[in-house]
């Protein structure tokens, strides 16, 4: 429903649907490049109101239908996606965390068709997070067996670097990127935190806060059958 959408949601898809880049549509009204992408980028709170009827001259459309979503369309009008419904790519990171040695290993550059797309809604509810915090990688090693095997694809909030509460985590020890599940020692002065791997075989040490560089935490993962 119209409610549901920003002004941003409605210029962006006419300008899609009419085949107009950003740029282009700024261009053919006679405004400035950034009175556009400040809109599109929601920086643009209060737009003047002239510099909107341009624009929407340009689209084709009512200059209220692009503030209120009630107005003349020409045409069809765009199809509208409820921006929570939709799904956000999210970018691979190229370093991946071993859960065995701690050797960095570098990825080739991701080919298109493989990113990974998530609801927007279940990042902001459930996650509580923002897209542009989350990053995939691939995991290798067999240190975090049996809740991580090697090859398991992970998403990562680099948003969250304090293992309070406890988890699991991608951080560079020292050696290299590793995933471990992180907890704070109490009462330790300078802070330290306890390593564990979940494979017994591997031994937890510890390591002081500055001695750690904590990228994030892991918040969800694959695997494949």
């Amino acid at each position: 429903m119209a409610e549901h959408h920003t002004l941003a949601d409605r210029l962006r898809a006419r300008a899609q649907q009419l085949g107009l880049s950003p740029a282009h549509v700024a261009e053919l009204a006679g405004v400035n490049r950034s009175f556009v992408y400040d809109i599109l980028r929601g920086r643009s709170v209060r737009p003047s109101l002239d510099r909107l009827a341009d624009v929407a001259r340009v689209l084709k459309v009512e200059r209220n239908w692009l503030i209120h979503g009630f107005g003349e369309v020409e045409g069809e009008p765009p199809f509208i996606e409820n921006p929570d419904e939709s799904f956000v790519a999210i970018a691979h990171a190229s370093p991946r965390p071993s859960m065995g040695g701690g050797a960095i290993v570098t990825e080739d550059r991701d080919t298109p068709g493989r990113a990974y797309h998530f609801r927007r809604s279940w990042i902001k509810g459930s996650l509580k997070a923002s897209p542009s915090q989350l990053r995939i990688m691939h995991v290798a090693g067999d240190s975090m067996a049996p809740t991580l095997l090697d090859g398991d694809t992970v998403l990562v909030d680099m948003a969250l670097r304090v293992p309070n509460p406890p988890g699991i985590f991608v951080l560079h020890d020292g050696m290299g990127l590793v995933a471990k599940r992180l907890e704070h020692i109490p009462m330790s002065d300078p802070p330290r935190v306890r390593i564990i791997s979940d494979n017994p075989l591997y031994a937890p040490y510890e390591g002081t806060a500055d001695e750690i560089n904590i990228i994030g935490r892991i918040r969800w993962f694959a695997r494949e059958m």
